[in-house]
């Protein structure tokens, strides 16, 4: 049988090696978020890559415990108070495209509009109302536009500002605000939201589109640990008070 191959971490009786750099020299040189850059991409990121990565992970670390992925690890740590891992990983199972997903198909869509400007010969704005046109004909959501509590995404300037700041914004940005300017004209207002301005950022310092939704997932985890250990500190177990309504047949006998 081959073994299994890895190019991220080797190790022997008194080293560990990540991507080639000895993991005390990180640990001593580096920081968390150079790390992940170095276990993904294969190379410490320059200074401006590591702020906007910075800012992503804090951008999405935590949005209150009524989100998906919050309100279903404190649930999960509800009911069972014996596995922090569980209620972890309850949490993390509840992010998809409709919650932490749309980062990577909003990538995806980046990249296709980019290079249709490319192979066409026209401008970004031009590759984005046809975007906007496709997704009105074909009845489906445009990733990375609207949100459920916002008006204005408050993180969105806050990373396309830093990304010019550092001289890092590029076409993945330049096509995002298009796309929002074009679904406003042609659908109704959409704010550009957080999955929608990682995106446009993640893009533009070369991640490939599945990182979208992995910088969402690595991030949220540092969010779940608090609402998880809040959950046990503050709250008694088993609590089962939820708001529901019944809108259900009213109580009726067997025949």
């Amino acid at each position: 049988m081959d073994p299994w191959r890895t190019a991220i971490v080797t190790s022997d009786a008194t080293n560990i090696w990540v991507r080639g750099y000895e993991i005390t020299s990180l640990m001593q040189r580096s920081s968390f978020t150079d790390t992940i850059f170095l276990l993904h991409r294969g190379q410490l990121p320059s200074e401006g890559e590591r702020r906007l990565l910075d800012a992503i992970l804090i951008g999405v670390a935590d949005h209150g415990a009524g989100a998906p992925s919050c309100a279903a690890a404190r649930l999960a740590a509800s009911g069972n108070r014996q596995s922090l891992s569980a209620a972890i990983a309850a949490g993390i199972l509840a992010i998809g495209d409709e919650h932490g997903g749309a980062g990577s198909s909003c990538m995806d869509l980046i990249a296709a509009g980019i290079a249709a400007s490319t192979r066409d010969g026209v401008s970004i704005e031009d590759a984005a109302q046809r975007t906007v046109e496709d997704a009105v004909r074909m009845k489906t959501r445009l990733p990375g536009l609207g949100h459920r509590v916002h008006t204005t995404d408050p993180r969105t300037a806050t990373l396309f500002d830093m990304a010019e700041a550092e001289g890092l914004a590029g076409g993945g940005i330049a096509f995002m605000r298009a796309l929002e300017a074009e679904a406003r004209v042609r659908i109704k207002p959409l704010p550009l939201n957080i999955d929608g301005a990682l995106a446009a950022v993640l893009h533009d310092i070369g991640f490939p589109p599945p990182f979208g939704k992995l910088v969402f997932i690595i991030g949220r985890v540092a969010g779940l640990t608090a609402e998880v250990a809040e959950e046990y500190l503050r709250e008694q177990p088993m609590r089962i008070k939820i708001p529901v309504t019944y809108d259900g047949v009213a109580p009726r006998p067997i025949d």
